[in-house]
């Protein structure tokens, strides 16, 4: 661990990892109580397209998916709306839409395969300074954003019917998460890649709602358990020589699979006290 902080690649790497894991996990546990953790997937491939039209242009690839996603996110809410179709529906039509762009512009400039591939794998030990202070700038927008908006996003997450009736602009919050997540997507596949970010949103708030006695003590549990696998598997990345993006995922599942256990083996089945 101690090597993290001797190279200026890993010191850039951990410090946006420790920020962007945040974002992920703290908007996770939102996204996964309201079962909308497909979302994550959804907004990964819409984000592919707008990498892909960065390098195709010769443009910051993460502005241009930031910009593709945030869109897209806004598009899905109103397709939800306006075609009365189910949140599930409307992103995969968008997701299918996204990678079949991606994949066009791919093949229409092989020589972006390469650096695509980084994309879809993720690259955290290569992140550049821009791409650091961009991906903070946004982690802390998206987490004081959360913070500014939290007790109205807790009230629709479990009773939206009566946040509604109490007046509160349900489908103006349902666009504004939905923004978010599209701007957590597009930090988190710096660190993990398109193919994994969905699982750095969901596995840590997943992991965290198995010990947690309280929303907020599941969104910090949540947060320790993703800069802890982040950390972690940047320390294995470069111990084992294995890739980054990979090995936190790994990480994030063995302490799910972890706390699954122990949460199952502590509870008493019925009639046996």
């Amino acid at each position: 661990m101690q090597a993290l902080f001797a190279y200026g690649f890993l010191q850039r790497a951990l410090l946006a990892g420790v920020f962007i894991a945040v974002a992920c996990a703290v908007l996770g546990v939102f996204l996964v109580l309201r079962k909308d953790a497909m979302i994550g997937h959804g907004l990964a491939h819409i984000a592919f397209a707008g990498v892909a039209l960065g390098l195709f242009l010769n443009l910051l690839p993460l502005a241009a998916a930031l910009a593709v996603a945030v869109a897209s996110s806004l598009a899905i809410v109103k397709l939800k709306d306006r075609a009365g179709l189910h949140g599930d529906t409307a992103i995969g039509i968008f997701s299918s839409l996204g990678m079949a762009i991606g994949i066009l512009l791919a093949s229409m400039a092989r020589s972006l395969n390469v650096e695509l591939m980084s994309y879809l794998f993720g690259d955290v030990l290569a992140i550049e300074p821009l791409e650091v202070w961009l991906s903070i700038g946004l982690a802390a927008t998206v987490l004081i954003t959360v913070r500014l908006n939290y007790d109205q996003f807790l009230f629709v997450t479990f009773d939206r019917e009566s946040a509604r009736a109490a007046g509160i602009k349900v489908s103006r919050l349902d666009a504004l998460l939905m923004v978010l997540a599209a701007v957590t997507i597009v930090l988190g596949m710096k660190v993990v890649g398109i193919l994994l970010v969905a699982a750095l949103i969901v596995i840590p708030a997943a992991a965290g709602l198995q010990v947690a006695t309280s929303f907020g003590r599941a969104v910090a549990a949540s947060a320790v358990i993703a800069v802890a696998a982040v950390a972690g598997g940047l320390a294995l990345s470069l111990a084992l020589n294995v890739p980054a993006s990979a090995a936190i995922v790994v990480l994030c599942f063995a302490v799910f699979a972890a706390l699954f256990l122990i949460k199952k083996r502590g509870r008493v089945p019925p009639g046996a006290a």
